[in-house]
């Protein structure tokens, strides 16, 4: 292992959070926004395969090029390399089945495995091999060391593996020269057609070639191509030297995959690749100073932060050429990035809310990143997977971003285009799509649910599945799209979006059971109800239940609770739903509802602004009391550290936020609700050189709530504060008691 001590940051990040039960994270080498993510792949099949790797496991099947990070979907896995001793054996042991190991797949010990940001080793036992990678914006690359007594090495570039029951379209390797092969690979799976080049580099000449096709029934009853490459290199024996690969990838050609190479891989200096990725993780990692006698409270703020910042992932060339959302090559600006895997319906909600503090400069790309997607494709995507629409999950939380990025004063992009962008996603139309999208994912893209709220004024649940979740999350959108109607001069849909679509959520609410409730065509009450029930994603909610699902109206808490009967009654609802039994009804109960207080899913993003409802309502110890439980209770430094998908950066973001002592309940409004800081201080760098502190003063474990508030030496009276106190920097000080 290459020990680091230079670098003060980097140090506290355990990568391996979220690599057990069911984080779906991976523990390879990337750096922020990598284009590519060489890590080990250790299962193929499965709902814990999503990343390709789980700490469970003991067996590698090789280096992939492309991950996911904590997605609850999968995708991804591209360009296996394994590096092997001897005649690889590549009999097809069942990949498009249920074996989750290839056969020239290797064991492996995690006490002979080592990782940090930016870099992953590990001895593969069968072998005899140390398996190393780093990691550019584009590039990786691979350092394997083989036994001195191993004068013939072998690597396996495997481009018929992938994660999941994807299906291959068409692939192909060849040899470019002595020291360079390229490869293609078309498949559908998350994305229905991910197109990717692929180039690699040797640090010796090749001495053998051999590609191996074939056919191979999938999953679909249909053939599929298969296509293995075995490159053959000489070493003197006695000879340690490594073989260095340097690999890239490019969704537009292999000639941009091999520019992307040539501009960030000039040669084969591992340890200099490396300490440039440090680097770089170290610096933005120190964009928060954080206090704390607690290790592993360190850890996991840092290993959150690092989580925080793997996507959305770089997707343009060194050239700024993209593969836009109507799988056409587009010319970008070099000197702007284009981004993909977007998961907006988990990351809206703390995610971007602190981009917009820390980097909301970076936050701004994102928003023009996607505004330019929905010019591309003909409409912004909800999930963005390789450039494709996956249609994945509900809303049009562009409007979040948008509304959140311009109350807190960061306009770098188009007011008007984003306008009309959100325009698109909120009003029924599904023309002018790009041709390359196919017909099937229309519903999913441009659903019906849209049409029912403008003609009806209602998503009914006999017409569309997560009605209740849709509509909710409609309201919010709608409201947010109202802020920026404000912003642009549009009185009309101020009014439209601001007082009748973003109020729509009355229509749902059902005082005599305390619910938010599907409502059939004509106006009643879907029946049988029951608020434990879930069926996933084919009832009225969306991975959750009645109680998760009622809570949701951020733009409008004080609405919400007069709804309850005033903040009494509210009080008492939100306690019942935190000492709740946990059990739950259901054929198909959504796995995703994991991490439970009660009813709380803690594990899952619906729930995740509930806590700080207390503060709304004059009850902040509450909310300090469950916000102290949360983070003591559902995060750990382990591998099973996190009580959900860490979905790209969400789960890590709301430790952060929390951690520091502040949430934000409602993007586009800039305020943010005071917690329970488990730091004992947090200092935020600003982009302005400014710095903002949150101090907890006589901080304790046992100390979980506030006994006063300070704000640059005033007294606060309220568990509030705003964007613009952080912005003028400052101090908060907290005074923790029992």
């Amino acid at each position: 292992m290459l020990v680091t001590l230079l670098f003060s940051f980097i140090q506290w990040v355990n990568v391996f959070i979220g690599t057990g039960g069911h984080g779906h994270t991976f523990p390879g080498a990337v750096v922020p926004n990598g284009m590519i993510q060489p890590s080990p792949d250790t299962r193929i099949h499965g709902w814990d395969a999503c990343s390709g790797y789980h700490y469970s496991d003991s067996i590698i099947n090789g280096f992939a090029q492309t991950h996911l990070s904590g997605t609850g979907g999968t995708d991804f896995g591209d360009f296996l390399l394994m590096p092997i001793n001897g005649t690889p054996d590549l009999s097809y042991k069942g990949e498009k089945d249920s074996v989750q190991n290839v056969a020239y797949a290797s064991s492996f010990s995690h006490q002979m495995e080592w990782a940090s940001p930016g870099y992953y080793g590990v001895m593969l036992q069968r072998y005899g091999i140390k398996a190393e990678m780093t990691a550019t914006q584009r590039t990786a690359l691979f350092r394997f060391t083989y036994p001195p007594s191993c004068s013939e090495q072998t690597l396996v570039l495997d481009l018929d593996y992938n994660i999941q029951e994807q299906t291959n379209l068409a692939m192909r390797a060849s040899l470019v020269d002595s020291v360079t092969i390229s490869g293609f690979k078309s498949s559908q799976w998350w994305a229905y057609r991910q197109n990717l080049h692929f180039v690699a580099r040797f640090s010796r000449p090749i001495v053998s070639f051999q590609v191996m096709t074939d056919t191979v029934m999938g999953s679909n009853g249909k053939k599929e191509p298969r296509c293995k490459a075995v490159i053959g290199f000489r070493q003197e024996k006695g000879n340690s030297d490594p073989l260095l690969v340097a690999t890239s990838i490019s969704s537009c050609d292999a000639e941009g995959a091999l520019r992307n190479l040539l501009a960030e891989q000039s040669g084969f200096d591992f340890n200099k690749t490396l300490r440039n990725a440090q680097q770089e993780w170290d610096n933005l990692l120190g964009c928060i100073r954080i206090k704390t006698p607690d290790e592993n409270i360190r850890s996991m703020f840092y290993t959150a932060l690092y989580h925080a910042h793997i996507a959305p992932t770089i997707f343009s060339d060194v050239d700024g050429r993209y593969l836009g959302n109507d799988l056409q090559v587009h010319q970008g600006r070099k000197e702007e990035p284009m981004f993909t895997t977007f998961s907006l319906w988990d990351t809206f909600r703390a995610l971007h809310p602190l981009l917009s503090i820390t980097h909301p400069q970076q936050n701004e790309a994102y928003i023009r990143a996607l505004v330019q997607k929905g010019k591309d494709g003909g409409l912004v995507p909800k999930w963005d997977c390789a450039a494709n629409y996956t249609g994945c999950m509900i809303g049009y939380h562009l409007a979040s971003l948008a509304a959140d990025a311009y109350a807190k004063g960061y306009r770098h992009f188009s007011l008007q285009d984003t306008y009309d962008a959100c325009l698109r996603l909120a009003e029924y139309n599904t023309n002018g799509i790009a041709s390359a999208v196919p017909r099937w994912i229309y519903p999913y893209i441009m659903p019906e649910a849209r049409r029912h709220k403008a003609s009806l004024g209602f998503i009914p649940a006999d017409k569309e599945k997560e009605s209740v979740a849709k509509a909710l999350e409609y309201a919010y959108d709608d409201w947010c799209i109202s802020r920026l109607a404000m912003a642009i001069g549009d009185t009309a849909r101020t009014r439209l979006y601001g007082t009748i679509y973003a109020q729509a959520y009355h229509n749902y609410f059902d005082p005599t059971t305390g619910f938010m409730r599907g409502r059939m065509t004509d106006g009643t009450w879907r029946t049988p109800f029951s608020p434990t029930r879930s069926e996933h994603r084919n009832d009225d909610y969306c991975e959750g239940n009645a109680w998760q699902w009622s809570w949701f109206v951020p733009h409008d808490v004080n609405g919400l609770i007069k709804l309850y009967g005033g903040r009494r009654r509210f009080t008492k609802r939100l306690d019942a739903l935190f000492a709740a039994p946990t059990d739950m009804e259901g054929d198909n109960i959504s796995s995703d509802i994991s991490g439970l207080i009660g009813q709380y899913a803690h594990g899952n993003e619906p729930s995740h602004h509930i806590i700080h409802l207390y503060n709304y309502a004059g009850r902040p110890h509450r909310t300090q009391e469950l916000t102290d439980s949360v983070l003591r209770t559902l995060y750990a430094n382990a591998p099973d550290g996190l009580a959900g998908n860490e979905d790209c950066g969400q789960m890590s973001a709301w430790y952060i936020l929390n951690a520091m002592g502040f949430y934000q309940v409602c993007p586009g409004r800039p305020v943010y609700s005071i917690g329970r800081p488990i730091l004992d201080e947090a200092v935020i760098q600003l982009p302005s050189g400014r710095t903002f502190t949150i101090r907890a003063i006589n901080n304790a474990p046992n100390h979980r709530h506030i006994r006063r508030m300070r704000l640059n030496g005033h007294k606060l009276r309220a568990p509030f504060f705003t964007h613009d106190d952080i912005e003028k920097g400052g101090i908060l000080e907290l005074e923790m008691t029992q």
